[in-house]
Order: structure tokens, then C-alpha cells, then sequence
């Protein structure tokens, strides 16, 4: 273990042996989160999939249908924060307490201090940034193609195929830089009183500490939204739970209260 100060609260020490087994056990937990509480997962997940289907149907009813893909690409980014009330759920089950829609939506806001207020400002600004660039790599790839973003066919000209290489990619580093300072962070504001400078450091430092074992769980989650958007989006009700449920307990593998 690792020790980390937190500004403000009390050091914390992060895990630096996490392993695959982990994952698995995570991965089990969340899915007994979720059986035992169905109602909350299917809740938060709803909201998630009824924002991605008004995705899909608004663009391609303004002709913008190609631009659906880098949104869709960017879409899962919003994963982690839309699950915060999940943790709350695994916390509550994981204490032994009742489960209470109250005190459920009330985690929404964090411990009162606006943290997890800022974290969503960070999300959304990482979003935005990552359209930014999708907008950069279309008009890169296809300004000379004459083709325009109302056809889907323009992603099987060679153009296309650069231009989902190339958004892959970076999608692919935004999408990582945004696990990194999420993955620990978002749990940890709804657990602790710690601001979110200090949670973001936590989150990266187990990150670094575990790089292989956390390399793997952001391909699991991103494989598994991805997997989960493809049938209009519905897989979501299950996937976004269980991955959420089980971020609850990856965290409380990787960070503790040092003694």
C-alpha cells in the first residue's frame, strides 16, 4: 500500500497489488448489488439509455447521421457520474443499511460541498472537448470527400476508414485520461469528505500503482458499453449497473483509511 495525503482529511493508503482476481471479485459483487437491488440499476440506467436513444433519433432526423458515431464514442464518458448513485446503493448494502430512495438520490449531491458538482463540470468539459476534436478529425478526413455528415456510407470510403482510425485513437486517450481521474475519484467524493483535487490524485496514483490491472478494467467497461449500446442502447440496463456496482468495490479494494 501507498500512503496519499488529502488536503483537508484524513491520508489514505492505495493498493498497490490489485490482480485480475480482483476484477472478478468486483465484477461478482456488482452483480449481487444489482440482483438484490434491480430497481435502482434499471432507475439510473433508464435516464442513460433514454439520453443515447434521444441521441440517435435527433441526428438522424437533422441529417446529421455519421456525426452520431463520435457522440456515441464519447457517450460512455458520462458512465462513471451517472452511476454515483450506485455506489451509494453498494455502500448501503455492503453497511447493512436500508435501502432508501431519498437517501439514494441524495448522493447525487455528494456530502453537501459541491464536489461531485464539480467532477460533472469536468465530465461535460471532457465531452465537450472530445466533440471539439471529433469536429477537428471529420473536417481533416473528409472536407475533400463531398461527402457530408447526413450518410452513414461516407465511413466506408477510405476517408472514412482514416477518420475512424484516427477518432479511435484519440478517442481512445481522452476515454483513458478520463478513467484515470474518475475511476477512484467519483467513489471516493460520495464516500469521504475530501475535495475533488485530492480525490482525482488518489484515483491517478491507483492508476500508476496498478497500471495492467487498471488497464484491463477500463477495456472491460468500455467493451461492455459498447457491447451493451449496439441493440438501441437497452443492454444498458444491465451493463451500467453491474459495471457501476462493481466500481464501488474496486474502490474499496484500493483505497482504505491508513492507520
Amino acid at each position: 500500500m501507498s500512503m496519499v495525503e488529502n488536503t483537508g482529511a484524513a491520508p489514505v493508503e492505495v493498493a498497490r497489488d490489485l490482480t485480475e482476481q480482483d476484477l472478478r471479485a468486483a465484477l461478482s459483487a456488482g452483480w449481487q448489488d444489482f440482483k438484490a437491488n434491480p430497481a435502482f440499476g434499471l432507475f439510473f440506467a433508464a435516464f442513460y439509455v433514454a439520453g443515447g436513444l434521444l441521441l440517435y433519433f435527433g441526428l438522424f432526423a437533422r441529417g446529421d447521421a455519421a456525426w452520431f458515431i463520435p457522440i456515441a464514442a464519447g457517450f460512455p464518458l458520462f458512465a462513471p457520474f451517472a452511476a454515483v448513485g450506485l455506489y451509494e446503493v453498494s455502500r448501503r448494502r455492503e453497511a447493512g443499511e436500508k435501502m432508501d430512495w431519498g437517501a439514494v438520490l441524495g448522493a447525487l449531491r455528494g456530502r453537501g460541498d459541491e464536489q461531485l458538482l464539480v467532477m460533472g463540470v469536468v465530465v461535460l468539459l471532457v465531452f465537450g472537448f472530445w466533440i471539439i476534436l471529433a469536429r477537428g478529425i471529420f473536417a481533416i478526413f473528409m472536407a475533400q470527400s463531398g461527402i457530408g455528415a447526413e450518410s452513414l456510407f461516407v465511413l466506408g470510403s477510405a476517408s472514412g476508414i482514416g477518420m475512424l482510425l484516427t477518432g479511435s485513437i484519440v478517442g481512445a486517450v481522452v476515454a483513458g485520461v478520463l478513467f484515470a481521474i474518475t475511476v477512484v475519484s467519483l467513489p471516493m467524493l460520495m464516500d469521504r469528505d475530501v475535495d475533488f483535487v485530492s480525490a482525482i490524485i488518489v484515483s491517478l496514483e491507483t492508476v500508476r500503482a496498478n497500471p495492467q490491472v487498471m488497464l484491463k478494467w477500463a477495456a472491460i467497461i468500455a467493451a461492455g458499453l459498447f457491447v451493451a449500446m449496439i441493440p438501441l442502447f437497452l443492454g444498458l440496463f444491465v451493463a451500467l449497473p453491474v459495471l457501476g456496482h462493481a466500481t464501488w468495490h474496486i474502490y474499496r479494494r484500493a483505497v482504505r483509511a491508513s492507520a
